[in-house]
C-alpha cells in the first residue's frame, strides 16, 4: 500500500504529543502553579497563557485515542487492498501482523534492562513473563502497568488483532457506517457495564479489555473505507482546515464528558476523535512544508520503535532536571524527543532488518 505522508505526520504528532505529555507529567507533577482569581486574568496575559499552556499540557493523552484510530485505518485499507487482489490468507496475516509487533516489543524489553538511563520503579520478576508474552491483562493491577506503563497499549492491539477477521467482514458486510453505529454501540454498551453496573478497576475500560475502545478502532476502520471510497472528499474534509475547525469547536462538549459516570462511557471517543480532527489538520499544513514534512514522516513511519521505548528514558531525565522553568523545558524537551526519535528509528529499522533476513516473507503494509 502506497504510504500516505500526511497520515505519516499525523503519527509523528501524535506520538510526539504523547512523549511530551509523560515528560510534562513526571517533571511537573509535583509543582505547584499560583492560581489567580478569574477576575483578574484579563490584566494579566501571562497568566491566560500559562494556565491555557497548562490546560493542554494535561490533555496530552488524548493521542493515545488518535493512535488506536489510525491503526484501525491503516489496517483496514490494507486488508482490504489484499482481499481486493485475492491474496487475504488469515493465517498469511495473523503471521505478518505478530512478526511485525513481537519482535520490536522484545527488543524494547531488552532495552529496558540493558540502558543506563531508564527509570526502573519496579523490580524485574516473575512478571516481565507476561510482558513479554503481551498479556498483561492477566491480574491486570499488578501487570497491566508493569515496568513500562506505555506498553499496556500493545496487549490492547493483539486484542483487536485478534477479533479484526470478525471485525472485518462485518465492516465489508454491513458497510462503514453500519458498522461503526453498532462497533459504538457495543463499545459503549460494555463501558457502561465496567464504569456503572458493574463498576471494575479503570485498567479494563483504558483498553486492559479491548472491546471498550472499540468505538476509536471502529472509527479507524470506517475512516479507512471512507477514505479508500473517496479519498479527495476525506482528505478536502481532513486536512484543508475543515476538520481542524470542527475539532476546536467540539472539544469543549468532548471535555464536559468528564462530569460524571454517565458521561464517563462516551468520553474516549469523543475526545480521540476531536484529538485526531486537531492533529491530522496540523499534519495537513505540515504536509505542505517538503523537506519539514519528511522529516515528520520519517518520525511517524516508525513511531512504534518510538512509542515502544520512550517512557523509561523521559521519566528518568525528568526526575533529574527538576525544578525547571517552562522555557527551558520545551528545549529540553524538543532536544530530548529529537535523541529519542533518532534512537527508536534506529532500532525498529534494525530490528525489521534482521527479521526479514530470519524470516523472508512478504512485505506487511501498515
Amino acid at each position: 500500500m502506497r504510504r500516505l505522508l500526511w497520515l505519516d505526520i499525523a503519527k509523528a504528532i501524535a506520538i510526539s504529543w504523547v512523549v511530551y505529555f509523560h515528560f510534562f507529567n513526571t517533571v511537573f507533577q509535583h509543582t505547584r502553579f499560583p492560581v489567580e482569581d478569574w477576575s483578574t486574568l484579563a490584566a494579566g496575559t501571562v497568566t491566560v497563557i500559562r494556565m491555557a499552556w497548562l490546560k493542554i499540557s494535561s490533555i496530552g493523552f488524548h493521542a493515545v485515542g488518535v493512535f488506536i484510530i489510525l491503526s484501525g485505518w491503516a489496517l483496514m485499507e490494507s486488508t482490504a487492498r489484499r482481499a481486493e487482489s485475492s491474496s487475504l490468507k488469515w493465517g498469511s496475516w495473523f503471521g505478518a501482523r505478530f512478526l511485525r509487533l513481537y519482535p520490536m516489543y522484545w527488543v524494547a524489553h531488552l532495552v529496558y534492562l540493558v540502558s543506563p538511563f531508564v527509570a526502573r520503579l519496579e523490580p524485574v520478576d516473575s512478571r516481565i513473563i507476561l510482558s513479554l508474552l503481551g498479556l498483561r491483562f492477566i491480574d491486570i493491577t499488578m501487570n497491566f502497568m508493569y515496568l513500562n506503563a506505555a506498553w499496556w497499549y500493545f496487549s490492547m492491539l493483539i486484542q483487536f488483532y485478534v477479533m479484526f477477521p470478525l471485525l472485518f467482514w462485518a465492516a465489508q458486510r454491513f458497510g462503514p457506517l453500519a458498522f461503526l453505529l453498532m462497533a459504538c454501540a457495543l463499545g459503549f454498551f460494555v463501558r457502561y457495564l465496567l464504569l456503572v453496573v458493574y463498576p471494575q478497576h479503570g485498567f479494563w475500560v483504558l483498553g486492559g479489555f479491548a472491546v471498550c475502545r472499540l468505538p476509536e478502532f471502529a472509527l479507524g476502520m470506517a475512516l479507512g473505507m471512507w477514505h479508500k471510497q473517496s479519498p479527495a472528499r476525506t482528505e478536502w474534509l481532513l486536512l484543508r482546515g475543515v476538520g481542524l475547525l470542527a475539532g476546536l469547536l467540539l472539544y469543549p462538549a468532548a471535555m464536559w464528558l468528564y462530569h460524571n459516570g454517565i458521561t464517563y462511557v462516551f468520553v474516549d471517543f469523543a475526545t480521540g476523535a476531536c484529538c485526531l480532527l486537531e492533529i491530522v489538520g496540523v499534519a495537513g499544513i505540515i504536509w505542505r512544508f517538503g523537506s519539514v514534512g519528511k522529516v515528520f514522516g520519517l518520525v511517524g513511519a516508525f513511531s512504534y520503535g518510538l512509542y515502544l521505548i520512550h517512557q523509561p528514558y523521559v521519566i528518568w531525565l525528568g526526575l533529574r532536571i527538576r525544578p525547571i522553568s517552562a522555557s527551558s523545558f520545551l528545549l529540553v524537551f524538543v532536544a530530548t524527543l529529537a535523541v529519542l526519535s533518532a534512537w527508536g528509528i534506529l532500532l525498529e529499522k534494525s530490528t525489521n532488518t534482521l527479521v526479514n533476513k530470519l524470516i523472508p516473507s512478504k512485505k506487511s503494509d501498515g
